[in-house]
């Protein structure tokens, strides 16, 4: 009885271990987070080898929203320049108690299942990855998948080789394709409001001009 108790507790032990190891090739998966498709060595069909290394490191949350009206997360960067077939080495840092990703679209399938890479951090820490970009001259999209986030404002682009343009809605660079438009509708509440607004503020200005001629009386 002892024996199938302490196989049982082996098999919870090693399961988490298992798990993280399991599934697609370059995707390794814990309580952390996760990374998706890295890719360290395949090169494009298109490159003839690799261009050279670039070091990113790109921290993600609340904080570096603030610099930016109407949003709620961001990068600190929002934007990265590479030489086409480069192979791109990112640190990605979360600030926030919650969950961000690092992600990229439009990768060659044929190496990135979907056309995509994906760091994910559960929280405060960080995790590394790599990935080789084709020789293609393309603005990628960098986002954050969790639901709202990238409506929020976690978003931002790589361009390689100068790119072929800016995306939309990129914060600090780029017009929002859907800009909120925050309108008054001018109906008889509204005006009423409005008058309610002046009359009250004059009335608080000659309260206090009378305050201070009485101030003055007194000494």
């Amino acid at each position: 009885m002892n024996s199938i108790k302490h196989l049982f507790l082996i098999l919870a032990l090693a399961l988490p271990s298992l798990h993280a190891r399991a599934g697609m090739e370059g995707m390794v998966m814990d309580e952390t987070g996760m990374i998706m498709n890295f890719n360290n060595d395949k090169i494009p069909r298109d490159c003839p080898k690799i261009s050279g290394d670039v070091d990113i490191t790109v921290r993600g949350g609340h904080e570096y929203a603030k610099k930016f009206n109407g949003t709620m997360y961001a990068f600190d960067q929002q934007q990265w320049d590479v030489a086409p077939c480069s192979r791109v080495n990112v640190t990605f840092i979360n600030d926030d108690k919650i969950r961000h990703q690092f992600m990229i679209h439009d990768l060659p399938g044929y190496i990135y299942p979907k056309g995509m890479f994906t760091i994910e951090v559960n929280g405060p820490g960080q995790k590394k990855a790599s990935f080789i970009l084709p020789s293609q001259i393309k603005t990628y999209l960098v986002h954050c998948e969790v639901p709202q986030h990238m409506e929020k404002g976690m978003k931002a682009q790589i361009k390689v080789g100068g790119g072929d343009g800016d995306l939309p809605s990129i914060p600090g660079i780029s017009a929002p394709a859907n800009p909120d438009v925050y309108g008054v509708e001018w109906n008889k509440t509204a005006w009423l409001a409005l008058l309610a607004s002046f009359l009250a503020g004059t009335a608080i200005l000659l309260l206090l001009n009378w305050l201070k001629r009485r101030t003055e009386k007194r000494k």
